[in-house]
Protein backbone atom coordinates (compact mmCIF):
# COMPACT_ATOMS: atom_id res chain seq x y z
CA UNK A 1 0.00 0.00 0.00
CA UNK A 2 1.19 3.76 -0.42
CA UNK A 3 2.75 5.42 1.99
CA UNK A 4 -0.15 8.16 1.97
CA UNK A 5 -3.28 5.66 1.16
CA UNK A 6 -1.88 3.81 4.70
CA UNK A 7 -1.23 7.71 6.40
CA UNK A 8 -5.17 7.98 5.27
CA UNK A 9 -6.32 4.60 6.55
CA UNK A 10 -4.22 5.07 10.14
CA UNK A 11 -5.93 9.07 10.63
CA UNK A 12 -9.52 7.74 9.44
CA UNK A 13 -9.34 4.42 11.92
CA UNK A 14 -7.85 6.82 14.96
CA UNK A 15 -11.06 9.40 14.19
CA UNK A 16 -13.34 6.33 14.06
CA UNK A 17 -12.39 4.86 17.80
CA UNK A 18 -12.27 8.26 19.20
CA UNK A 19 -15.61 9.11 17.51
CA UNK A 20 -16.93 5.41 19.31
CA UNK A 21 -15.00 6.47 22.51
CA UNK A 22 -17.14 8.98 22.80
CA UNK A 23 -20.62 7.65 22.18
CA UNK A 24 -20.55 9.48 18.46
CA UNK A 25 -20.69 8.30 15.22
CA UNK A 26 -17.59 9.19 13.12
CA UNK A 27 -18.18 10.81 9.97
CA UNK A 28 -15.87 11.17 7.11
CA UNK A 29 -13.04 14.02 7.00
CA UNK A 30 -10.96 15.56 4.83
CA UNK A 31 -7.58 15.78 6.61
CA UNK A 32 -4.83 17.79 4.51
CA UNK A 33 -1.84 17.87 7.16
CA UNK A 34 -0.17 14.72 6.12
CA UNK A 35 -0.72 16.13 2.26
CA UNK A 36 2.29 15.72 -0.12
CA UNK A 37 1.56 18.72 -2.26
CA UNK A 38 3.61 20.12 -5.46
CA UNK A 39 2.90 22.86 -7.24
CA UNK A 40 3.66 23.32 -10.49
CA UNK A 41 3.32 26.26 -13.26
CA UNK A 42 3.92 30.15 -14.56
CA UNK A 43 4.48 33.51 -13.11
CA UNK A 44 0.75 33.30 -11.75
CA UNK A 45 1.69 30.26 -9.50
CA UNK A 46 5.19 31.35 -8.79
CA UNK A 47 4.13 34.80 -7.64
CA UNK A 48 6.47 36.73 -9.76
CA UNK A 49 6.78 39.95 -8.43
CA UNK A 50 4.81 39.58 -4.49
CA UNK A 51 7.58 39.46 -2.18
CA UNK A 52 9.49 38.08 0.04
CA UNK A 53 11.18 36.28 -2.58
CA UNK A 54 12.32 32.89 -3.16
CA UNK A 55 16.17 33.51 -2.81
CA UNK A 56 16.73 29.37 -3.62
CA UNK A 57 15.89 29.96 -7.26
CA UNK A 58 16.21 33.40 -8.34
CA UNK A 59 15.98 32.47 -12.16
CA UNK A 60 12.17 31.44 -11.59
CA UNK A 61 11.43 34.60 -9.38
CA UNK A 62 9.50 32.47 -7.16
CA UNK A 63 7.42 34.36 -3.96
CA UNK A 64 7.30 32.74 -0.56
CA UNK A 65 4.03 34.45 -0.42
CA UNK A 66 2.61 32.95 -4.00
CA UNK A 67 -0.97 31.04 -3.74
CA UNK A 68 0.82 27.47 -3.52
CA UNK A 69 2.59 28.59 -0.12
CA UNK A 70 -0.52 30.17 1.16
CA UNK A 71 -2.13 26.92 0.60
CA UNK A 72 -0.08 24.88 2.38
CA UNK A 73 0.64 27.34 5.31
CA UNK A 74 -3.34 26.89 5.52
CA UNK A 75 -3.48 23.30 5.69
CA UNK A 76 0.04 21.98 6.80
CA UNK A 77 0.82 20.15 3.69
CA UNK A 78 4.20 19.52 2.36
CA UNK A 79 5.00 21.98 -0.03
CA UNK A 80 7.37 21.13 -3.24
CA UNK A 81 6.99 24.41 -5.09
CA UNK A 82 8.68 23.91 -8.44
CA UNK A 83 7.26 26.86 -10.40
CA UNK A 84 8.55 28.84 -12.34
CA UNK A 85 7.92 32.67 -13.84
CA UNK A 86 8.11 32.44 -18.23
CA UNK A 87 7.30 28.49 -17.66
CA UNK A 88 5.42 26.92 -21.01
CA UNK A 89 3.34 23.60 -20.92
CA UNK A 90 6.97 22.38 -22.53
CA UNK A 91 9.11 22.83 -19.11
CA UNK A 92 6.55 20.59 -17.65
CA UNK A 93 8.62 18.09 -19.50
CA UNK A 94 11.94 19.80 -20.02
CA UNK A 95 14.49 22.34 -18.86
CA UNK A 96 13.37 25.95 -18.57
CA UNK A 97 17.24 27.21 -17.14
CA UNK A 98 20.17 25.55 -16.81
CA UNK A 99 19.84 23.95 -13.79
CA UNK A 100 16.48 24.01 -13.37
CA UNK A 101 14.41 21.06 -14.05
CA UNK A 102 11.86 19.44 -15.76
CA UNK A 103 9.01 20.30 -13.18
CA UNK A 104 6.97 16.84 -13.30
CA UNK A 105 10.21 15.41 -12.33
CA UNK A 106 8.92 17.02 -8.90
CA UNK A 107 6.35 14.75 -8.92
CA UNK A 108 5.74 11.08 -7.56
CA UNK A 109 3.11 8.11 -6.80
CA UNK A 110 3.08 9.48 -3.10
CA UNK A 111 2.38 12.99 -4.44
CA UNK A 112 -1.47 13.64 -3.09
CA UNK A 113 -2.09 17.10 -4.97
CA UNK A 114 -0.89 18.92 -7.27
CA UNK A 115 -2.25 22.58 -8.20
CA UNK A 116 -0.94 24.56 -11.45
CA UNK A 117 -1.59 27.05 -13.53
CA UNK A 118 0.06 26.60 -16.71
CA UNK A 119 -0.53 27.79 -21.10
CA UNK A 120 -0.44 31.98 -20.90
CA UNK A 121 3.17 31.61 -22.00
CA UNK A 122 2.61 29.81 -24.80
CA UNK A 123 2.76 31.43 -28.16
CA UNK A 124 3.93 34.67 -25.75
CA UNK A 125 -0.16 34.73 -25.71
CA UNK A 126 -0.38 37.23 -22.57
CA UNK A 127 3.05 39.28 -22.87
CA UNK A 128 2.28 39.57 -26.94
CA UNK A 129 -1.55 40.32 -26.42
CA UNK A 130 -0.66 43.17 -23.60
CA UNK A 131 1.93 44.62 -25.59
CA UNK A 132 0.42 44.50 -29.01
CA UNK A 133 -3.13 46.09 -27.47
CA UNK A 134 -1.23 48.48 -24.69
CA UNK A 135 1.32 49.64 -27.85
CA UNK A 136 -1.92 50.15 -30.42
CA UNK A 137 -4.14 51.88 -27.51
CA UNK A 138 -1.29 55.12 -26.99
CA UNK A 139 -1.32 55.41 -30.63
CA UNK A 140 -4.63 55.50 -31.20
CA UNK A 141 -5.14 58.29 -27.81
CA UNK A 142 -7.31 55.00 -26.38
CA UNK A 143 -10.03 54.98 -29.02
CA UNK A 144 -11.63 52.36 -31.52
CA UNK A 145 -10.57 48.76 -31.88
CA UNK A 146 -6.56 49.61 -33.33
CA UNK A 147 -5.63 46.13 -31.78
CA UNK A 148 -8.69 43.98 -32.59
CA UNK A 149 -8.09 45.77 -36.28
CA UNK A 150 -4.95 44.54 -36.70
CA UNK A 151 -4.69 40.56 -34.94
CA UNK A 152 -7.90 40.20 -35.77
CA UNK A 153 -8.31 36.32 -34.48
CA UNK A 154 -4.56 35.77 -34.63
CA UNK A 155 -4.13 35.30 -30.65
CA UNK A 156 -7.36 33.29 -30.49
CA UNK A 157 -5.99 30.63 -33.69
CA UNK A 158 -2.65 30.03 -31.69
CA UNK A 159 -4.26 29.41 -28.47
CA UNK A 160 -6.78 26.54 -30.26
CA UNK A 161 -3.95 25.07 -32.66
CA UNK A 162 -1.02 25.34 -30.19
CA UNK A 163 -1.96 25.69 -26.74
CA UNK A 164 -5.15 23.32 -26.26
CA UNK A 165 -3.26 19.91 -27.65
CA UNK A 166 -0.16 21.21 -25.78
CA UNK A 167 -1.91 21.57 -21.89
CA UNK A 168 -3.81 18.12 -22.99
CA UNK A 169 -0.27 16.38 -23.20
CA UNK A 170 1.08 18.41 -20.21
CA UNK A 171 -1.98 17.58 -18.05
CA UNK A 172 -1.52 13.88 -19.21
CA UNK A 173 1.99 13.69 -17.69
CA UNK A 174 1.03 15.54 -14.60
CA UNK A 175 -1.22 12.97 -14.50
CA UNK A 176 0.90 9.70 -15.29
CA UNK A 177 4.04 11.01 -13.35
CA UNK A 178 1.31 11.20 -10.06
CA UNK A 179 -1.34 8.76 -10.45
CA UNK A 180 -2.44 8.98 -7.04
CA UNK A 181 -3.04 12.82 -7.11
CA UNK A 182 -5.74 15.17 -6.87
CA UNK A 183 -5.07 17.43 -10.03
CA UNK A 184 -6.53 21.22 -10.13
CA UNK A 185 -5.37 23.40 -12.75
CA UNK A 186 -6.24 27.05 -12.25
CA UNK A 187 -7.76 29.16 -14.51
CA UNK A 188 -6.21 33.19 -14.76
CA UNK A 189 -8.18 36.18 -12.62
CA UNK A 190 -9.53 38.79 -14.86
CA UNK A 191 -6.79 41.21 -16.32
CA UNK A 192 -8.70 43.80 -17.66
CA UNK A 193 -12.79 44.73 -16.97
CA UNK A 194 -15.45 43.56 -19.09
CA UNK A 195 -16.05 46.90 -20.63
CA UNK A 196 -13.27 50.15 -20.87
CA UNK A 197 -13.01 52.04 -18.02
CA UNK A 198 -11.84 55.97 -18.86
CA UNK A 199 -10.04 56.49 -15.94
CA UNK A 200 -8.02 53.08 -16.31
CA UNK A 201 -5.81 54.31 -19.18
CA UNK A 202 -3.32 56.00 -18.03
CA UNK A 203 -2.04 52.25 -15.70
CA UNK A 204 -3.31 50.04 -18.65
CA UNK A 205 -3.70 51.90 -21.92
CA UNK A 206 -5.61 49.64 -24.05
CA UNK A 207 -8.18 51.63 -26.18
CA UNK A 208 -11.85 51.42 -25.58
CA UNK A 209 -13.15 48.57 -28.40
CA UNK A 210 -9.89 46.69 -27.42
CA UNK A 211 -10.67 45.65 -23.80
CA UNK A 212 -13.49 43.61 -24.80
CA UNK A 213 -11.59 41.92 -27.24
CA UNK A 214 -8.61 41.63 -24.61
CA UNK A 215 -10.76 39.99 -21.99
CA UNK A 216 -11.84 37.85 -25.10
CA UNK A 217 -8.73 36.34 -25.75
CA UNK A 218 -8.16 35.85 -21.65
CA UNK A 219 -11.76 33.99 -21.87
CA UNK A 220 -10.92 32.02 -24.58
CA UNK A 221 -8.07 31.20 -23.18
CA UNK A 222 -9.08 29.77 -19.61
CA UNK A 223 -11.86 27.85 -21.64
CA UNK A 224 -9.25 25.82 -23.36
CA UNK A 225 -7.12 25.17 -19.75
CA UNK A 226 -11.17 24.40 -18.57
CA UNK A 227 -11.55 21.37 -21.50
CA UNK A 228 -8.44 20.06 -21.47
CA UNK A 229 -8.44 19.38 -17.73
CA UNK A 230 -11.82 17.79 -17.86
CA UNK A 231 -10.66 16.14 -21.00
CA UNK A 232 -7.55 14.64 -18.63
CA UNK A 233 -10.12 14.17 -15.61
CA UNK A 234 -8.33 17.09 -13.83
CA UNK A 235 -10.18 19.52 -11.60
CA UNK A 236 -10.72 22.90 -13.00
CA UNK A 237 -10.43 25.94 -10.77
CA UNK A 238 -12.70 28.73 -12.66
CA UNK A 239 -12.10 32.31 -11.37
CA UNK A 240 -14.30 33.78 -13.66
CA UNK A 241 -16.94 34.70 -11.15
CA UNK A 242 -14.17 34.77 -8.32
CA UNK A 243 -12.12 37.36 -9.74
CA UNK A 244 -15.37 39.77 -11.32
CA UNK A 245 -14.26 43.07 -10.25
CA UNK A 246 -10.86 43.13 -8.93
CA UNK A 247 -8.63 43.01 -12.47
CA UNK A 248 -5.94 45.58 -12.90
CA UNK A 249 -8.20 48.77 -13.33
CA UNK A 250 -9.46 48.69 -9.50
CA UNK A 251 -7.89 50.50 -6.78
CA UNK A 252 -5.19 49.03 -4.97
CA UNK A 253 -6.46 46.98 -1.64
CA UNK A 254 -8.77 45.88 -4.67
CA UNK A 255 -7.66 44.42 -7.52
CA UNK A 256 -5.88 41.05 -7.48
CA UNK A 257 -3.87 41.84 -11.02
CA UNK A 258 -1.31 44.69 -11.05
CA UNK A 259 -1.79 47.12 -13.85
CA UNK A 260 0.92 47.87 -16.74
CA UNK A 261 1.97 51.36 -15.55
CA UNK A 262 1.91 52.78 -12.00
CA UNK A 263 1.65 49.46 -10.32
CA UNK A 264 3.10 48.36 -6.73
CA UNK A 265 4.93 45.71 -8.54
CA UNK A 266 7.97 45.26 -10.16
CA UNK A 267 5.98 42.46 -12.37
CA UNK A 268 2.85 44.37 -14.01
CA UNK A 269 0.37 42.60 -15.21
CA UNK A 270 0.93 39.56 -12.76
CA UNK A 271 -0.91 38.90 -9.34
CA UNK A 272 -0.30 40.86 -6.34
CA UNK A 273 -0.07 39.62 -2.46
CA UNK A 274 -3.92 39.78 -2.05
CA UNK A 275 -4.39 38.28 -5.55
CA UNK A 276 -2.21 35.28 -4.64
CA UNK A 277 -4.33 35.18 -1.37
CA UNK A 278 -7.67 34.81 -3.20
CA UNK A 279 -6.51 32.40 -5.57
CA UNK A 280 -5.69 30.15 -2.47
CA UNK A 281 -8.54 30.72 -0.63
CA UNK A 282 -10.20 30.16 -3.88
CA UNK A 283 -8.87 26.87 -5.31
CA UNK A 284 -9.27 25.79 -1.34
CA UNK A 285 -12.48 26.43 -1.47
CA UNK A 286 -13.15 23.82 -4.94
CA UNK A 287 -10.87 21.26 -3.71
CA UNK A 288 -12.14 21.17 -0.08
CA UNK A 289 -9.35 22.07 1.64
CA UNK A 290 -8.76 23.49 4.83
Amino acid sequence: MPKHAARRVMTATAAAVGALALGFTATPAHSTTSLDYVALGDSYSAGSGVLPVDTSNLLCLRSTANYPHVIASRTGARLKDVTCGAAQTKHFSQAQYPGVAPQTNALGADTDLVTLTIGGNDNNTFINAVTACGTAGVLSGGKGSPCKDRHGTSFDDQIDANTYPALKDALRSVRAKAPNARVAALGYPWIVPATADPACFAKLPIASGDVPYLRGIQAHLNAVVERAAKETGVTYVDFSAASEGHDACKAAGTRWIEPLLFGHSLVPVHPNALGERRMAEHAMSVLGLG
